[in-house]
Formats: structure tokens, C-alpha cells, sequence
């Protein structure tokens, strides 16, 4: 989809999602768009990046933004979307339709603090830092809840959901980690290149929020993955001791299975001919299994 064109902070806007193929040879034959900068803008694959084409004075960013696999139960990947400065238009492209970009955009071009394309951008990155935050609060409850849960009682279920949130929670860390990276050194390229105060100050900003995003997530992860260490201590425990407790009662049925064994034998042996040689067996059949246990009692081993 290709919205109509707009003005915002003083240039026209051109804001794309969802893209066709047609879609995408439209804007390379109306805007003079490189087809591989509309590969690169549209895999949804790519990694955070910035890219400046010194011949057509082009620059292209990239950055991940959160994408819901299924909100309800707190499962997130993350995907790209990018923003391109090209022959004085800016295009922005959010081709798995993430509604947090277009929430970013939205707050940009409502702040009106934005009188420059510059601010636009910096302060949209500022609102997609911001977008991490309510999953990881959402985040922090489930994890307070399964804790509870498995403290209770350790169901598979639980396991599962927690291994899910750890899954999320390592998507996240590492696209704010990235994300993080890139606004750091954003100061340093031509995106950056003599910036008055006014920029300087949005650098800042932008760079401290992401930071604090990151470490927050950070933190979320590193409490979910010693949960899941611990949780994963126990069940290892506990499946010890029922594998312990199947053996022994393993051991312990041998010996009449042994015993009774012999007598199965069609061959003369000691007591067939007793009329209570069943009661002798199984006097002699307990006599083992008690000197099996006391034995292995001795030894620790129960």
C-alpha cells in the first residue's frame, strides 16, 4: 500500500506498507528509486543499518521494531522497517505492517517540536524505543505468574510458556542491543555531520532512552533465563528420583522373577516335591528383596 503524499516538517512524505511487486516497480519508475535499494528496504530480513550513497546523495536507515507473532500470548520476533532520503522525499517502509512504526510516525509528525526531517526521523526512532517498553512490563507480570505457577506445581504447560517468553525475550534483547549500536554511531556519519545543538540534543535523548530500553530488557531476560535454569534444576531432580525409584523396583522384582523362573523349569529340582514349596519360594523371594535394600541403603544409593 502507498499512502497518498503528505507534507511534514517541510518535505513530502511517502508512506508505504505491505508492498506488491506492482507497488514497488511503481515507486521505482515514478521516484527514480534503485531496484536494489527497494530490495534492501523491503527484505524482511535485513539487520539494523545506515547507508549513505555518496554519488546520489542518498540515506537509507534501518532499525527492528517488534512483531507480534501472537499478542495475547506474549510471543515476538522482530522485523525491520526503514526510512529513505531520496531526491529530497522521504519514504518510509514498513513492509510487515507493524502497527508500533506506524505509531512512531504518528507521534513524530504530531510532535510539534519537528520543524525539520532530521527531528522527524530522531524523534520516530525515540517513539520506537519507547514501543519496547509495555512488552517488557507485559513481560515481567507473565514471568511473575508462571513463577508462581511452577512454584506450585510443575506442569509441562508452564514450562512451555516460559520457554516461549524466553524465546521473545531474546528476540528483544537483541534488536534493541543492534538498534542500540546504531544510534551510536549515527552521530559519527553524514546523518550526523554538523549538527546544531538542537540535533545534538535529540542524539541524547534518543541514545539514552534506547539504552535504558535495552538495559531493561536485559534485565527481564537474565531473571527468565535463571527461572528457567532453576525450573529445569527441578525437573531433572525429579525425573532422577523416579528413575531411581523405577529402578529399585525394577531390582526388587527380579528376584521372585528369578526364582520362580528356575521352578518354571520342566527339570527336578530342590523342593518340587513339597507340597508347600510355594510358600518356602516366597519366603526365600522376600529374604532377597530385603537383603537387596538393606544393602543398598547401606550403600546410599536409596
Amino acid at each position: 500500500m502507498i499512502r497518498p503524499e503528505r507534507q511534514v516538517a517541510g518535505i513530502k512524505w511517502i508512506e508505504t506498507e505491505r508492498l506488491t511487486a506492482e507497488e514497488r516497480q511503481l515507486l521505482q519508475d515514478r521516484y527514480a528509486i534503485d531496484e536494489d535499494i527497494m530490495t534492501y528496504v523491503t527484505d524482511k530480513d535485513e539487520s539494523a543499518n545506515y547507508v549513505h550513497d555518496i554519488n546520489e546523495g542518498d540515506q537509507l536507515f534501518i532499525f527492528l521494531a517488534p512483531y507480534p507473532l501472537d499478542r495475547k500470548n506474549l510471543r515476538y520476533i522482530t522485523r525491520p522497517f526503514a526510512i529513505l532520503l531520496h531526491k529530497g522525499r522521504l519514504f518510509t517502509f514498513n513492509e510487515s505492517g507493524i502497527r508500533e512504526v506506524n505509531a512512531a510516525f504518528r507521534d513524530a509528525v504530531d510532535n510539534p517540536e519537528v520543524q525539520n526531517v532530521d527531528a522527524f526521523i530522531l524523534e520516530a526512532l525515540f517513539s520506537l524505543a519507547d514501543s519496547y517498553i509495555p512488552i517488557s512490563r507485559e513481560a515481567s507480570k507473565k514471568r511473575n505468574h508462571l513463577d508462581k505457577m511452577l512454584n506450585q506445581k510443575t506442569k509441562n504447560t508452564d514450562l512451555i510458556a516460559l520457554s516461549h517468553l524466553q524465546q521473545t525475550l531474546t528476540f528483544l534483547s537483541s534488536a534493541t542491543q543492534i538498534n542500540l549500536n546504531l544510534l551510536n554511531r549515527l552521530p559519527r556519519t553524514y546523518f550526523g555531520r554538523d549538527a546544531d545543538q538542537d540535533k545534538k540534543d535529540l542524539f541524547e535523548d534518543v541514545q539514552i532512552e534506547a539504552e535504558q530500553v535495552q538495559r531493561m530488557i536485559e534485565i527481564e531476560t537474565q531473571v527468565v533465563d535463571r527461572i528457567d535454569h532453576t525450573f529445569n534444576n527441578i525437573a531433572n531432580n525429579n525425573l532422577n528420583d523416579t528413575m531411581k525409584f523405577l529402578t529399585i523396583w525394577s531390582l526388587t522384582m527380579a528376584v521372585p522373577t528369578i526364582i520362580t523362573g528356575f521352578y518354571g523349569m520342566n527339570v527336578a529340582l530342590p523342593l518340587s516335591k513339597m507340597a508347600d514349596a510355594w510358600i518356602i519360594v516366597i519366603l526365600i523371594s522376600i529374604t532377597l528383596i530385603v537383603w537387596l535394600l538393606v544393602m543398598l541403603r547401606m550403600r546410599h544409593k536409596i
